[in-house]
């Protein structure tokens, strides 16, 4: 099929190579501006530019998709399909009516369960058990077309967004490929999705990183799994900051108060609201470098008792 691909993370660059290399032609690749990054701010290509000028497709970048030039570009295009994968941008009904066969999305969650900006985090965030992917034709509204394909997987018990990210990327490619081979061969079906079974998952911000010890270990788990590799859970040690990149659920229980360290070599361990001790296993001191806490206590011993997050 001829198709015009919209995407900008790194998580859309599996299924921009899977349409590639399932034979389709993509007539264009629409993706965000280029923004400054790192230190020096210097301009930075999005993943998914790097990925189509690597297989030498052309490009484009528009400020904004609502604009009568950028409509005139895609219509010049002609693709019969639009596929979107974390675009970052609201198409317009006229971009969304110009293919014949439609817009087609991949989605990072089990429709209708978590619409919008950060499906992945939230997923774990709110300690849900499993995830996965959907695709589905696009509306006007969010996340709210009619799904297509799902494809579920289990969330591990450790498991960050990072690393369930990378996971779902590559189910998104395969699901992505499922759902064009059934469309060509005339099996696709739509389901419209139940808006009473819908939540929602919001752009993430910094306002979520500080940890309450106060709360059960499971949630606090939650939270560092979820906010890693981005924005990371943050924890005050001796009046400076500590991120908290990774953790574990100890089986011990403490009758110490929340927030207060407790013995322990090669990790931190620490007091949560319950009693149970959960275990921090990779650290980045204010000002640091991201280590193994079993590296950082060799350099920074921490004296039993002591409370975090004062």
């Amino acid at each position: 099929m001829r198709i015009v691909f919209m995407g900008t993370p790194e998580f859309a660059v599996p299924c921009l190579e899977r349409l590639l290399a399932d034979g389709h032609e993509v007539a264009g690749v629409f993706t965000q501006p280029d923004k400054p990054k790192g230190r020096g701010y210097a301009m930075a290509a999005p993943p998914v530019k790097q990925a189509a000028q690597r297989a030498g497709l052309p490009v484009f970048q528009p400020i904004s998709i609502k604009t009568e030039e950028t409509l005139a570009q895609l219509r010049e295009l002609a693709p019969e399909l639009i596929i979107v994968v974390a675009y970052g941008k609201i198409l317009p009904r006229a971009v969304l009516e110009l293919p014949e066969y439609g817009c087609i999305n991949v989605h990072a969650s089990l429709l209708p369960r978590l619409r919008g900006a950060a499906p992945i985090q939230w997923a774990i965030l709110r300690g849900d058990q499993k995830s996965g992917v959907t695709t589905m034709y696009m509306d006007t509204g969010l996340d709210t077309g009619d799904m297509l394909l799902k494809a579920e997987t289990p969330i591990g018990a450790d498991e960050t967004a990072g690393g369930l990210h990378d996971r779902l990327s590559q189910m998104g490619a395969q699901l992505l490929s499922d759902t064009l081979h059934a469309l060509q061969s005339g099996s696709l079906r739509r389901e419209p999705q139940r808006e009473e079974d819908s939540t929602y998952a919001p752009m993430l911000d910094k306002s979520l990183c500080p940890i309450d010890w106060s709360k059960p270990a499971q949630e606090i788990h939650n939270q560092i799994r979820g906010l890693s590799p981005w924005p990371v859970a943050v924890t005050r040690l001796q009046g400076r900051q500590l991120k908290v990149h990774t953790s574990r659920l100890e089986e011990e229980s403490s009758a110490g108060p929340a927030g207060a360290v407790a013995s322990g070599k090669d990790c931190i361990r620490v007091v949560c609201g319950d009693g149970r001790l959960l275990a921090l296993i990779c650290v980045q001191p204010e000002g640091g470098k991201r280590m193994a806490a079993a590296d950082f206590l060799r350099g920074h011993p921490i004296q039993e008792g002591t409370i975090l997050g004062e």
